[in-house]
């Protein structure tokens, strides 16, 4: 599902994370939004950093999931963008995106996730992208919207993330649909 080459335009270049990478990560992670809205806690350190990249390389090689560095230069992270196999048979994809404190506001998420759309419906199997966002989260909603998302009437999605649970509602984008 993970082919090759990454996506780029949107004035944006996707990379893999690498393990130099992790001081930066920890900086643009390790801040009170990001442990608010993404399943990273704080402190999200150095250490918390490469155990993350890690498992990055670990789910692409896997298959499950697609973990990229947003960058605009090819090389200074400001955010991540992430896909993710939703449904066994491969017909949902998941993504979801983080960006840093100081790259916020200027369009980086919703660039990345458009990016990766026509990524993500590469493979035929896949016949909606979703979005799983807390009800409260105004800028990923935003984004949702952006990028052509709609909100679904499906149940609330539960996730533990410890140490609490989070409330999640569907968005979907399906296959043809503009973005």
């Amino acid at each position: 599902m993970f082919h090759t080459p990454l996506p780029a335009g949107e004035g944006l270049q996707l990379r893999e994370w690498t393990e130099a990478d992790a001081p930066a990560l920890s900086a643009l992670f390790d801040e009170p939004e990001m442990d608010r809205w993404t399943p990273l806690r704080a402190p999200f350190d150095e250490t918390a950093a490469r155990a993350y990249v890690t498992r990055a390389h670990e789910r692409r090689a896997a298959g499950q999931a697609l973990q990229l560095a947003i960058t605009t230069d090819g090389h200074t992270p400001m955010g991540e963008v992430l896909l993710f196999v939703a449904a066994g048979d491969g017909s949902e994809v998941e993504l979801a995106y983080g960006i840093g404190a100081l790259h916020r506001r200027r369009g980086l998420a919703s660039r990345a996730v458009r990016l990766m759309l026509p990524y993500a419906f590469h493979d035929a199997r896949v016949r909606r992208a979703l979005l799983r966002i807390e009800p409260d989260n105004a800028a990923s909603a935003a984004v949702a919207r952006r990028t052509g998302f709609q909100l679904t009437d499906e149940p609330p999605v539960i996730r533990e993330n410890e140490p609490r649970s989070v409330t999640l509602r569907t968005w979907e984008l399906r296959r043809g649909a503009p973005y």
